[in-house]
């Protein structure tokens, strides 16, 4: 058995609950430390050691020589106008990540990454440009919620939930960090951390089909489906990931993830709206003619410009009318209100610094010189 006196340094925020108790007893600990731990950390906020006072003195020691509780460094916060928070955060390696919290009346929901840049490469969302570095670890990924609770103030008490939502649409294709994002997720709703109801916790994903099949093994979270097109001939345009998991099996998928849960569940279909690309009302039937057998509701999102992109963002009035159309069919479509566009933080704008191994983001530059000098 591994003693403390060869461990390295340890950042507790990277074990679930289950690698914690094997950590305590490696250290020749009960297992039961594991929960109390957890408690000062993700409950209350504290990384101090010296704090823990239902913990021994000379655990307390052991701890304080052998582990940290360490959240990825923020480098930058700005607050929108409206309220929306974003973070930037460091992950090392010249990589930085994104987070936004967005603030309402009775809840707060935060946003957050999964990938340093995003490999899927979605036609319209401003990550996918970035290229593609890493998946984040566990550390990383639940310590921007972390990063987030602790905002409102420290110490937390054990009952305060400053946050009530959280939505794993930030940077990165969730189901491609597939054990990482579900540890985080399952510490989300564990009452010993965070303690959100799985209604409370969503990932959005942009159709990766065996991995949804894998997802409804082990947890029962919200699911929310990037669709933005009701054929594959356009959503081959604008989610490439399409040409190897097309609609009908994304659909299919999906269905067997409902079934699978133990409540009566919706999903969330998520459908950006381009003008003149796919807001038509010729595209709004065929979209209510893919979904009838699916339990769901439809959010319509205004695509939010970003500078790597010719797309536009469709008018009010066009909006409005694709959303009357669904609602006439008898679907429940919300239109989603666009937040923290002026820090570039609303939906499809979040970009961190991707130190991208992919070298997608230089091709992509070296296009438009090609084409400038061409002009």
């Amino acid at each position: 058995m591994e003693t403390v006196e060869n461990l390295e340094a340890i950042n507790l925020l990277g074990l679930n609950q289950k690698n914690l108790e094997d950590f305590f007893v490696s250290i020749e600990e009960k297992p039961f430390r594991a929960v109390q731990v957890m408690k000062w950390m993700h409950q209350r906020g504290i990384s101090d050691f010296s704090q823990m006072t239902d913990l021994s003195k000379s655990l307390r020691e052991k701890l304080e020589s052998h582990c940290v509780i360490r959240a990825p460094e923020v480098i930058y916060e700005k607050t929108s106008q409206d309220g929306t928070r974003k973070w930037v955060i460091s992950v090392g390696d010249k990589d930085l990540i994104e987070m936004v919290l967005i603030p309402e009346k009775n809840r707060a929901t935060l946003c957050v990454s999964s990938q340093v840049g995003c490999a899927v490469d979605c036609s319209f969302c401003a990550t996918g440009k970035q290229g593609f570095s890493r998946n984040l670890n566990l550390d990383e990924i639940i310590g921007q919620v972390w990063v987030a609770a602790n905002s409102f103030g420290v110490p937390r008490t054990p009952d305060s939930r400053p946050i009530t939502n959280v939505v794993m649409m930030g940077m990165g294709e969730p189901l491609l960090n597939f054990g990482p994002v579900v540890d985080a997720m399952n510490l989300m709703m564990d009452d010993n951390a965070y303690g959100l109801s799985k209604r409370k916790v969503t990932l959005s994903t942009s159709g990766i089909v065996p991995k949804i099949d894998d997802l409804g093994k082990v947890t029962d979270v919200a699911l929310t489906i990037s669709l933005h097109a009701p054929n594959d001939e356009l959503r081959n345009k604008l989610v490439p990931i399409n040409k190897k998991y097309p609609i009908k099996e994304l659909i299919e998928a999906v269905k067997r993830y409902v079934e699978g849960c133990s409540d009566k569940r919706v999903t969330t279909i998520e459908y950006i709206l381009i003008e003149d690309v796919n807001d038509s009302l010729e595209l709004a039937e065929e979209l209510c003619d893919l979904l009838r057998q699916l339990p769901c509701k439809i959010n319509l999102i205004p695509f939010n410009p970003f500078s790597e992109s010719e797309y536009k963002k469709p008018s009010g009035n066009r909006v409005k009318r694709f959303q009357k159309f669904l609602q006439d069919k008898g679907y429940v479509t919300t239109i989603r209100s666009t937040r923290g566009d002026d820090i570039m933080a609303a939906c499809g704008q979040l970009v961190g610094q991707v130190n991208d191994k992919t070298r997608k983001k230089e091709r992509a530059e070296n296009k438009l010189k090609i084409k400038a000098k061409t002009i």
